[in-house]
């Protein structure tokens, strides 16, 4: 009896030690991976899934990353990024044309939707269908100079008049409330707040600007880093933006399992919304692309020259500095 609990006991003292040992290499791995720091725009959302995604999957730790994916706060992505406070972030084709032509060295890696997808919304009552409707309403914006010259632009294609347009400021205001309280018509994403609308049955008509000039078509959102951080640490934005990759396209392929990750991520987030927002945005990320990410030229001096034009800008963009798909991954490395 005594020879097979000494037995027993020695079974159990190896067991115990593998399991330590198991525990110890677990920790290890992770201790080795390289720390990371994400940073949204918003609250997160559909835009935002491929990265949730990728984290849950393990693509970013099969690529060596150990990524945090944090929220804005007052000081904004862009800051956060450009300061080297955060690796990478949300950004906008607007946002880094901007920057970049104030000195500050953002750069998009990666385009999250390759086509616009925003649009002026306004409740169908409102009998709202066509730029020249703007005139009379009262639009709610959230206090860019950019709001007002593209409502400008697209009236001015219908010998319309925006002094007729009354501009206020709602900032956070919810679509919903804001068209039934305070304004007419509102710029939104269509893929989150013209789903919900969808799904509460509330009839809206959109106008999108993309459907009057092409100028207007461009990449929001993207993914962006610094030029520093290219520079001095390629390998760390190619292990990243490959992982991010195979998370989108994992999202393109499983709307439903990756509107389930986003859920576990964020889940105080509205079950519903996310489910259908998925389905509708999902096809969208690379739509007619080669691959997901991909940014043309073409895009970014199209709308910048457009932003030059309507003196958003104090001098023109170098179109070819502002993006760069050098980090997507090729058949080669993916």
């Amino acid at each position: 009896m005594k020879k097979w609990f000494a037995v027993l006991c020695t079974l159990f003292l190896l067991t115990a030690c593998g399991a330590n040992d198991n525990n110890d290499s677990s920790n290890n791995q992770k201790d080795e991976l390289k720390k990371v720091t994400f940073v949204l725009d918003w609250t997160p959302n559909t835009n935002h899934t491929g990265l949730y995604v990728a984290r849950e999957k393990g693509f970013f730790a099969e690529e060596g990353l150990d990524v945090d994916i944090i929220m804005p706060g007052d000081a904004g992505a862009d800051q956060l990024v450009a300061s080297g406070k955060a690796n990478f972030g949300i950004s906008y084709q607007e946002g880094i044309t901007q920057a970049r032509v104030q000195g500050v060295p953002l750069v998009s890696v990666a385009a999250v939707i390759q086509h616009n997808t925003s649009g002026f919304a306004s409740p169908a009552d409102k009998n709202i269908t066509a730029p020249k409707d703007f005139e009379g309403k009262t639009y709610g914006g959230w206090g860019s100079p950019v709001e007002q010259s593209v409502i400008n632009s697209l009236m001015k294609l219908e010998g319309a008049d925006v002094e007729k347009v009354s501009i206020v400021n709602i900032g956070d205001s919810d679509f919903f409330t804001a068209v039934q309280r305070d304004v007419d018509f509102t710029w939104i994403y269509y893929g989150w707040t013209g789903v919900e609308a969808e799904l509460r049955g509330e009839e809206i008509n959109m106008i999108y600007p993309t459907d009057y000039t092409e100028k207007l078509d461009y990449y929001t959102p993207v993914i962006a880093t610094n030029e520093k951080m290219i520079a001095d640490d390629p390998e760390t934005v190619q292990a990243f933006v490959k992982a991010a990759a195979k998370g989108y396209e994992f999202a393109i392929e499983n709307p439903s399992d990756a509107a389930d990750i986003l859920l576990k991520a964020a889940p105080d987030l509205d079950e519903e919304l996310v489910k259908a927002s998925q389905e509708w945005l999902s096809p969208r990320y690379q739509d007619d692309a080669a691959q997901w990410g991909e940014q043309k030229l073409s895009v970014w001096e199209n709308y910048a020259e457009w932003m030059y034009d309507n003196k958003l800008l104090d001098q023109p963009l170098e179109a070819e500095k502002a993006f760069t798909n050098d980090f997507l991954p090729t058949k080669e490395n993916k």
